[in-house]
Formats: C-alpha cells, structure tokens, sequence
C-alpha cells in the first residue's frame, strides 16, 4: 500500500463523517442510525465495556435495552485512519461529567454495498 492509499482525503472525509454520524447518534439514542451502522450480520463482533456482543442480533438487543439517558460524553485524542478506498479503523477516548473512569473506542469500518459500516467494536475504560 502506498502513502497516497493511506488517508485519501475523499475516503477520509467519508469515513469522517460516518464516524461523527454515528457518534450523534450514539448520544441521542438513535437506535435506528446504530443500527443501520453496523454490518448486519453474524460475524460482526461488539466488545463493550461489560458485555461481549456476537452477531448482528445480540448487538441490536443490546441497543434495545440500554438506559436512554447518562450518555453525553466529550471525545478527545480521536484518530481516523483509512486505507485504500474500503477500510477504516477509528480510535477515540472519551470522558463523561461525573464519571473518573477515560472511555475507549475504537471501531473497524468497511464500505459495503450500502455504504460504511462497523464490523468490529471495541469499548473500555480505564482509571
């Protein structure tokens, strides 16, 4: 791969936006945008901070039953990085009012046919 395929800034800004998309939808509770955002299908894999969420279905009964409110967060030292014209990592930490613990994100996208999609997520906190 060259370093012209490394961060083309169409991609980028593709990618860019998705990211932040699902960043507002993530803090609204849009379920119905988190959703479309993932790759619907078995093989997609959620690593949260206290759960672990196999396929497609167990990601969107996740969605279904968490808590609507508490998830206004600040992102900081977010790093978008995409490689050729079909793959993206997302990395990010983020910080909630009240809360000690820094959050960590970081995400796999892929363009797929619909468009960008996550198939692999992962979400930590640390002390």
């Amino acid at each position: 791969m060259t370093s012209e395929q490394i961060n083309h800034p169409p991609v980028l800004a593709e990618v860019t936006d998705a990211f932040y998309r699902y960043e507002t939808a993530l803090v609204t509770n849009d379920v119905e945008v988190l959703d479309e955002l993932f790759w619907h299908d078995a093989r997609t894999v959620r690593l949260g901070a206290g759960e672990n969420l196999y396929g497609i279905d167990e990601i969107r009964a996740f969605r279904a039953a968490r808590p609507s409110k508490g998830l206004d967060r600040q992102l900081r030292n977010t790093v978008i990085t995409t490689f050729g014209h079909d793959f993206a990592v997302c990395s990010t930490e983020f910080t909630r009012e009240g809360v000690d613990k820094i959050g960590r994100q970081q995400q796999t996208w892929v363009r797929m046919p619909a468009g960008w999609r996550i198939v692999a997520a992962q979400v930590s906190l640390m002390s």
